[in-house]
């Protein structure tokens, strides 16, 4: 029964981990990907480096959650 239960928590918390691993890719590629196309034709470039920042900030959070996650 324990050792059930050991499963369920595991397959919980890589489940978990997994879902914010994706959520850091899905900000990476929306925010940092989406912000260098409109950089390039010269669109408002101060709202995209923005945006290009505070994407890879937050891809790093959620992959440090993640990562936290996993190791507790």
């Amino acid at each position: 029964m324990a050792a059930e239960n050991n499963d369920k928590k595991q397959t919980r918390r890589e489940k978990l981990a997994g879902y914010f691993y994706d959520i850091s890719k899905l900000t990476y590629a929306a925010l940092v990907l989406g912000g260098i196309v409109p950089a390039l034709t010269k669109m408002n470039v101060r709202i995209n480096i923005l945006a290009i920042v505070f994407g890879i900030l937050m891809s790093y959070v959620f992959a440090y959650f993640a990562n936290k996650i996993l190791k507790s």
